[in-house]
């Protein structure tokens, strides 16, 4: 394999990675939404026949989209946590390269 078929098959594994991620967040903005509404539902929800059952279907499609949107999270970030030593370690240099760039460009 040379070199060029390698970094294609990179980039085709990064644009794979980002379409992963980017439909991860917009099942959590789904979840969040749909959420919002189960709670709207369970604070206007009149005291009458259907009550129990109501509250059962509510509950029941909130625990299994959240156990839903936690396995979709693990597979799409493989176990990583939010914040990893990689992404502190990029901010430092990013900050630190941000703030040379400042010094040189005030005294210029």
């Amino acid at each position: 394999m040379n070199h060029s078929d390698h970094n294609k098959e990179r980039l085709a594994e990064a644009k794979r990675q980002v379409k992963r991620i980017k439909l991860f967040y917009i099942h959590l903005v789904g979840y969040l939404v749909v959420v919002a509404l189960v709670l709207l539902n369970f604070y206007i929800m009149d005291k009458g026949l259907h009550e129990k059952a109501i509250t059962w279907v509510n509950t029941t499609t909130l625990v299994g989209w959240t156990i839903f949107i936690f396995i979709h999270y693990w597979t799409v970030f493989k176990g990583r946590f939010l914040f990893k030593k990689e992404w502190e370690d990029r901010k430092i240099k990013e900050y630190l390269n941000k703030n040379t760039e400042e010094e040189t460009k005030m005294w210029e």
